[in-house]
């Protein structure tokens, strides 16, 4: 991972079909000064063509993905299952962070399956939580 000046990230992105979800955690990213910039998603399809998309641009590729598990057309287990194929071709190393309101033992067991997974934080994102990571 890339790390910018102060300890923050260059890109940090977030994946959610939730627009509330989004603007708290982007609030809460930004008063954290966690990332120099933050990409917002609302689908998983989505991410995956921004990430296809620039995957020969230096900078627009994130540090850190926060991902939804639950997600209407492409949930956050199918996205990981898709960004390991992106990954693995193009040898890129973002990690994610599991951001969901699920506290299901198998939605957390699944998700900690994916190498690239580095942690599961019940939603909402807090400041205690980015501490942590």
């Amino acid at each position: 991972m890339s790390m910018a000046k102060a300890g923050r990230f260059d890109l940090v992105m977030l994946i959610d079909d939730n627009d509330t979800y989004n603007f708290i955690n982007r609030r809460i990213l930004e008063k954290k000064k966690f990332a120099k910039s933050i990409e917002v998603q609302s689908s998983g399809i989505g991410a995956l063509s921004y990430l296809e998309e620039n995957l020969d641009v230096p900078g627009k590729l994130p540090d850190i993905i926060f991902l939804d598990i639950k997600m209407p057309l492409m949930n956050g287990h199918e996205f990981l299952f898709k960004l390991q194929q992106i990954s693995a071709a193009n040898h890129s190393k973002c990690k994610v962070v599991m951001l969901s309101s699920s506290g299901k033992e198998d939605d957390i067991r699944q998700s900690k399956e994916f190498p690239s997974v580095i942690d599961f934080i019940q939603k909402p994102l807090t400041s205690e939580a980015l501490d942590a990571l």
